[in-house]
């Protein structure tokens, strides 16, 4: 037999270090750990053994308590305690429960690490105005780390779903937003994780406000900085004398060159700036450089995505490189010969050019850098048609590809002439069929910067920045973000399996249990169904309940329906109250029972064993006064007394085996309109704003939650408990959340009076005034708790009663009907 020891520290009772003192409940607990169980009460401790409230002498301390005089006899007859170190790890363990209570045990709606990680740059719904060209404006103030008036916007569609018309729930905007990310794969995420924060740290890049829906169910988008005009744009406005441009390119007077120049220097930063945080385009355009407020050039990374797609679709359809080629050109989609293989390589349809052998990397952008420049430079004279392959040479085009470069050298020295040697010198490298023997990005820039200002005038130098051409980066047109969003046939495959596995046996329940809550919950994701539309009552449904093979439902017209879990089948109607049914419980005895309350203060008790009987088991009165209304709310605690909240402001105690009143407690100003029991702790919410708290041992009072101003009040019509955390639903619309009886927050989740309410776990269920039930999840810790909207299910009433119970959601509305979700 093993020694007596206290059931907190674990050590072995004795007469000096562990002396047992026993509490109310029967258990003993040693003097050293009573005096450090916390006080969540006044007076008051929590049995570590039984849980139960117990009353503990604060003032006296632990040594006023009884001694377990049998336990410490016991103790004497075995070993000497364990030792003190033994004694000093083991006094963890209190911490160690605390820390497991306080950790949600029901599955969340998404990651929390997801969330956490994307959700500042997710901007509100009504950020964004677009219109029919998907140019949208952005309400600075609202969006990341931006002020001013609004700007407009450019719109890269990332991810899109089906619309699911079947289903009846629908995502709140933010978890719709964080459910179209979980759908990306991870290399899609970190491509875009990349990219936004490159746009925070460079200033050459158009910024990326963050990721926008225009809609639930509606496509992800990229929200991206849009400048007034971009290169081509500013080429139209700029007349004679500045950037003269026409068909044969830059009129090359002192002026246009000197243009040329300083516009040819900007984008060679602007691509610099991609390069230092590791991102390669792959394919550039004229259309992807922006000028700014001051004049400077920057990369449209919104822009830089859609003509990769652009790029990457005209591949999909041709399948001759030289054919890509000519067109890419004549499109002035400027793409690398490499990148051009690769894409068609990852189609199977490349042939075994010269180009296959060169790997894609930074040197890649330096060849549709090259192209942009050149189009600057000399627009379309340049030869773009000339790149064929030879088929005597077993479709190599390496010869035709050379022929091609010497025929742009031609044009360029026609056009530049002597002066600008070095300038067409480094050009024609950059086309180069080696990557490895183009110059990089620097070196094209301080060529640049010497023809704009002779080097030993240039006092500050040129840019110093060094870029390994071992880092290949992440290439834009290969990666991810690049293929076009696409439906995710995937999400709907799922959603058509789980309705046919439910389609022949839509709830196969066996001995009282189905899904539970939790898989609920977890299937949310995948759609909801509208499984059953329950009709039978004639006016409002006041209460759900759940027990045995049995759902119950009560309504204002004075009955109590029993429906079969099995089909949902109308089973029975309870009736006998004279006035409206208020509340509905059931208790799980060796015969189960189901407890109903009516406003004129009448108790019922019906059996719910079959055969199902017409008459009460048992039925009492409340002590009626004709200036009160009667039962409002019933809760039945696990030594099965029964607890009746009423319109006169008290809560009485019922004992379920001879209906007397054990007793009655006051305190509230008004109405008593829920009662919940959790550990051994009665919740009552009133009508006059307030949450009490009593012992279940002693029925007194514990403590008071919700004491706002007068003016301030809002009446309380829903609580609802679950271990350590309480939620109260008032008229406003507003509920509050407590942890360990301490406030943690509010907010408003109704247009109107909440009604119902019902827990799971983290999963809030709420619905009321404004025809909806609201799906929220709590998620936090000890010193905070965010209540963050997951979704809702639009209703055609007014929600008046929701339960969540083996996997399904009921709720009752005041239309009469009930609706069974699955």
């Amino acid at each position: 037999m093993e020694p007596p020891e206290c059931p907190v520290c674990l050590q072995s009772f004795d007469e000096r270090d562990a002396i047992p003192r026993v509490l109310s409940c029967g258990h003993s607990v040693c003097e050293a750990c009573l005096a450090e169980l916390p006080q969540r009460y006044q007076d008051t401790i929590r049995c570590p053994a039984c849980t139960q409230l117990v009353k503990y002498p604060s003032q006296q301390g632990p040594s006023s308590l009884p001694k377990n005089i049998d336990l410490l006899r016991l103790s004497l007859q075995h070993s000497p305690s364990p030792s003190s170190s033994s004694s000093s790890d083991h006094s963890q363990i209190p911490n160690q429960r605390s820390t497991t209570n306080s950790c949600y045990y029901h599955p969340p709606f998404s990651s929390h690490e997801l969330y956490v990680t994307w959700k500042d740059w997710i901007l509100p719904h009504d950020a964004v105005l677009t219109d029919d060209h998907c140019i949208g404006w952005f309400s600075s103030t609202k969006g990341r780390g931006c002020f001013g008036v609004n700007r407009s916007v450019s719109l890269a569609p990332i991810v899109c779903f089906p619309p699911r018309d079947r289903s009846k729930f629908r995502f709140s905007y933010v978890a719709w937003v964080i459910k179209c990310l979980e759908g990306m794969n991870e290399g899609a995420k970190e491509e875009l994780a990349l990219i936004l924060e490159a746009s925070v740290r460079q200033g050459r890049m158009c910024r990326v406000y963050g990721l926008w829906s225009e809609g639930v169910e509606g496509p992800l988008y990229m929200v991206c900085e849009r400048q007034r005009c971009n290169l081509l744009d500013k080429f139209g406005e700029l007349g004679n004398g500045f950037l003269a441009v026409s068909e044969g390119g830059l009129e090359l007077d002192k002026g246009g060159i000197f243009s040329f120049l300083m516009i040819g220097k900007g984008i060679c930063e602007a691509v610099l700036a991609l390069h230092l945080e590791g991102l390669v385009a792959g394919c550039l355009g004229l259309s992807c450089f922006s000028f700014d407020e001051l004049g400077g050039i920057c990369v449209d990374l919104n822009e830089a995505l859609m003509l990769a797609r652009k790029f990457v679709n005209a591949v999909s359809v041709e399948h001759k490189e030289e054919a890509m080629c000519k067109d890419c050109l004549e499109n002035e989609v400027f793409a690398s010969p490499e990148v051009l293989y690769e894409l068609l390589h990852k189609r199977g349809t490349a042939p075994d050019s010269g180009h296959s052998r060169y790997p894609i990397g930074y040197g890649s952008d330096v060849w549709s850098l090259a192209c942009v420049l050149l189009r600057l430079l000399i627009g379309n004279v340049l030869p773009w048609n000339t790149l064929e392959m030879k088929e005597e040479n077993d479709g190599d085009s390496s010869a035709s590809y050379a022929c091609w470069v010497e025929k742009v050298s031609s044009v360029l020295e026609d056009k530049l002439g002597s002066e600008y040697l070095s300038l067409r010198q480094i050009l024609c490298k950059c086309l180069d069929v080696n990557p490895g023997n183009r110059p990089d990005v620097v070196d094209v820039r301080k060529c640049i910067q010497n023809m704009l200002v002779k080097p030993q005038f240039d006092f500050l130098g040129n840019l110093e920045v060094t870029i390994s051409r071992d880092y290949t980066g992440l290439c834009l047109v290969l990666g991810e973000l690049c293929l076009l969003p696409k439906q995710s046939s995937n999400e709907l495959i799922e959603h058509e399996l789980w309705e046919k596995e439910i389609g022949g046996q839509p709830n196969v329940v066996q001995d009282g249990k189905g899904k539970s809550d939790e898989d609920f919950a977890a299937g949310l994701p995948k759609g909801m169904t509208e499984l059953k539309d329950l009709q039978g009552h004639l006016d409002c449904i006041s209460g759900l309940a759940v027990g045995g093979r049995y759902l119950l439902s009560s309504s204002f017209d004075k009955t109590v329906h029993v429906w079969s879990l099995q089909d949902f089948s109308h089973l029975h109607t309870f009736r006998g109250h004279e006035n409206k049914v208020m509340a509905l419980v059931y208790v799980d005895e060796e015969e189960p029972l189901c407890i109903s309350g009516d406003s004129g203060g009448g108790i019922f008790i019906w059996g719910i064993a079959a055969p199902l009987r017409q008459d009460p088991l048992r039925k009492w009165y409340e002590k009626k006064d004709w200036r009160f209304s009667g039962i409002h709310s019933l809760v039945v605690s696990k030594n099965h007394s029964l607890y009746t909240g009423s319109g006169d402001r008290t809560i009485k105690a019922w004992s379920l085996k001879d209906e007397t009143l054990i007793c009655t407690m006051t305190g509230h100003r008004s109405v008593v309109s829920t009662l919940a029991v959790c550990d051994e702790v009665l919740y009552s919410g009133s009508w006059d704003g307030t949450v009490r708290l009593w012992s279940l041992n002693d029925h007194s009072p514990l403590t008071v939650l919700g004491e706002d101003p007068p003016a301030e009040m809002k009446s309380i019509l829903a609580i609802t408990v679950d271990r350590h955390l309480l939620v109260a639903a008032h008229e406003n619309g507003c509920i509050k959340v407590w942890r360990n009886d301490v406030f943690m927050n509010s907010k408003t989740l109704h247009k109107g009076a909440i009604f119902a309410m019902s827990m799971q776990g983290k999963c809030l269920y709420t619905g009321g005034w404004d025809k909806n039930v609201n799906i929220q999840e709590l998620s936090g810790d000890e010193f905070e708790l965010d209540v963050k909207a997951y979704g809702s299910i639009p209703c055609s009433a007014v929600a008046t009663a929701i339960l969540c119970s083996q996997g399904k959601l009921y709720v009752g509305y005041a239309d009469k009907s009930i609706k069974v979700y699955l």
